[in-house]
């Protein structure tokens, strides 16, 4: 497969192919057109990482009530978020991997809502089943994933590019907050924190909401 088909797979402009994988845009006319052929191993990187795109697009609504679905434990049957977020993998599968605010809730950096409806995780067709559950994707690359009391989740990095993916229909309130905590816990610094090129501009505005976070 070459750069064209692989870029038209994914529905980006040139410039946007450009940006996402942060090549320059002049590399990928001159590979589009024949000047210039890229490295095998670049493309067979690239690949790897269009496949992985496809597959975990962003989430384009937020599911509605199904009565013919199962429903999730509630939170605010629990006191502390990691034991309900225990329960909510039990009945959903073992093999889940939260994301988002769930993804957070693990890491020790959002404490979430009382009312938690979404659950934002990685997993295969089944946990569509479930009200309340949104699947960002049926896998995840293994080095994004953390595990904590028996709990596999995303890595701050990834939850903030899944974040930033997802804004237009996120409650953006858990991935302020865990940036906050995340900057003033680092020495008044993001350095450790990394987005995609195609984020960048976002995750800067996001960035001087963090710093105001606690000060608000």
């Amino acid at each position: 497969m070459d750069i064209r088909e692989l870029r038209t797979r994914l529905g980006d402009t040139q410039s946007e192919f450009a940006a996402r994988y942060n090549i320059p845009f002049r590399t990928v006319q001159n590979w589009e057109t024949g000047l210039r052929k890229p490295p095998e191993y670049i493309l067979t990187l690239l690949e790897n990482r269009i496949r992985e795109d496809l597959v975990n697009r962003k989430t384009v609504s937020l599911p509605k009530y199904d009565s013919r679905k199962g429903d999730l434990p509630k939170r605010s049957d629990f006191v502390g978020a990691l034991s309900w977020l225990k329960a909510v993998r039990e009945r959903i599968g073992e093999n889940v991997v939260f994301a988002l605010d769930e993804a957070l809730m693990c890491q020790g950096s959002f404490s979430g809502r009382s009312d938690e409806y979404i659950v934002w995780v990685y997993g295969d067709e089944k946990v569509s089943d479930f009200n309340g559950v949104v699947a960002l994707g049926d896998k995840v690359s293994q080095y994004c994933i953390k595990e904590k009391s028996g709990l596999r989740f995303t890595d701050l990095n990834r939850t903030l590019s899944d974040a930033l993916a997802n804004e237009s229909i996120l409650d953006m309130q858990g991935i302020t907050e865990a940036v906050s905590r995340y900057y003033y816990s680092n020495n008044e610094s993001f350095s450790g924190l990394s987005v995609a090129p195609e984020y960048q501009e976002r995750f800067e505005r996001l960035a001087n909401e963090a710093r105001d976070y606690y000060n608000s």
